[in-house]
């Protein structure tokens, strides 16, 4: 499965790391370093010609402007691992572009993420996965409780990211807008 992501900018992504940082740090939690770049997950796919996703994707930013995204609060998906992630608010710009990625991926991609489809898409930028515990989970929450969420980001690129081993590193990076107007 590859992942197409936005990665964030840089003061976001170092506030995030330093979340995650501290999450280690206090109570043991490292399991989201399997992608070590802070990111939206706009998809989850298994495509068999990464070339031609790679074609799509230099396509779908040179046509696409850089627009901001804003996060609030904290959210949980239940489980004997809860995942604890930042939630992103979906625009009208967020959703047209995710339904694009959604609709032209799935004709080349002989599987699909079940939670990318556009009716279950619940974009974030996930702080914990994988290591953690019901048990933990109340002073994790008290611990990330004293932080403000209410983020403004800048989206300008699609980052194409490749299970590699453990992790899932960059494959290739896109910057959106045409290169002649974005300098």
């Amino acid at each position: 499965m590859i992942a197409i992501t936005s990665l964030l900018d840089r003061v976001h992504s170092d506030r995030v790391l330093e979340l995650i940082n501290q999450l280690e740090t206090n109570f043991g939690l490292k399991g989201v370093k399997i992608t070590p770049y802070p990111h939206l997950t706009l998809m989850m796919a298994e495509v068999p010609d990464i070339e031609e996703m790679k074609t799509y994707l230099d396509q779908v930013c040179f046509e696409t402007a850089p627009f901001s995204i804003r996060t609030t609060g904290l959210g949980i998906f239940p489980g004997e691992t809860p995942v604890i992630f930042i939630p992103v608010l979906r625009t009208a710009q967020l959703n047209q572009l995710h339904a694009r990625l959604h609709r032209d991926i799935a004709e080349m991609s002989s599987e699909m993420g079940v939670y990318y489809n556009p009716n279950l898409w619940l974009p974030h930028i996930t702080l914990a996965l994988g290591d953690t515990s019901p048990e933990v989970l109340g002073p994790i929450l008290t611990f990330l409780g004293q932080y403000n969420f209410n983020w403004e980001i800048k989206l300008d690129n699609l980052t194409l990211l490749q299970k590699c081993g453990d992790y899932y590193l960059k494959e290739e990076h896109f910057k959106f807008g045409r290169a002649e107007l974005i300098s």
